[in-house]
C-alpha cells in the first residue's frame, strides 16, 4: 500500500515581505516577512500560458503553442482583525502606488517539524502587488472579512520539503 502524503490546507501561511525585488532562493530567504493572520482561503495561483495559434493550409490543422505566462491572482479571504500585523502590512501594500512588487512567501502544511531532522515544509516564493483589499461584512450570522487580491508579476520559485540546515 503507498504512503499517503496528502495534506490539508490547515496550517498553511501566507507572509508579506518587503519591495526587494527578490529573484533567488537566497533573496526570498533573505527577507523580513510578516505572517497574515486569520487566513480562510488562501486561493490558488500558478503559471498559465495563453494560447497562441496556427493554421496550417497544407493539413487544415490547427497547431497550438505556449505563448506568455500569466502567474495569476492570488485571493485571499481573512477574518478582519485590524490588530493584525500582517493584515496592516497588507493594506499598507494596497495604498502603495509606487513601482516595486512586494515578496511574498506561501508556505504549506507538509513538513515534519518532529522529524530529526525536521522537515521544512514545501514553500513558495513570489512577487506582486495588492490590487485588491474590500471588506465583506455579509449577513447577521457571518464573520466579517477582507478579501485581499495579490496580482503576481513574478515567476513562481518552489522549495520543496527538504530536511532543515543543522
Amino acid at each position: 500500500m503507498a504512503e499517503d502524503n496528502l495534506n490539508t490546507a490547515a496550517g498553511c501561511r501566507f507572509a508579506l515581505g518587503s519591495k526587494s525585488g527578490a529573484d533567488t532562493e537566497a533573496l526570498y530567504k533573505g527577507d523580513s516577512y510578516v505572517d497574515v493572520g486569520e487566513i480562510e482561503d488562501l486561493g490558488e495561483f500558478g503559471d498559465t500560458f495563453s494560447s497562441v495559434t496556427f493554421t496550417s493550409l497544407r493539413d487544415g490543422r490547427v497547431r497550438k503553442y505556449k505563448g506568455t505566462a500569466d502567474a495569476g491572482d492570488l485571493t485571499l479571504t481573512v477574518g478582519l482583525d485590524n490588530g493584525d500585523l500582517g493584515q496592516a502590512a497588507l493594506k499598507t501594500a494596497h495604498k502603495d502606488r509606487s513601482r516595486g512588487d512586494y515578496n511574498i512567501k506561501v508556505t504549506l502544511n507538509d513538513g515534519d517539524p518532529d522529524a530529526v531532522p525536521a522537515v521544512l515544509p514545501t514553500t513558495f516564493y513570489m512577487r506582486g502587488k495588492v490590487m485588491n483589499n474590500t471588506v465583506a461584512p455579509g449577513a447577521a450570522d457571518n464573520v466579517v472579512r477582507r478579501n485581499v487580491t495579490i496580482g503576481i508579476n513574478s515567476e513562481i520559485l518552489e522549495i520543496l520539503p527538504a530536511p532543515a540546515a543543522a
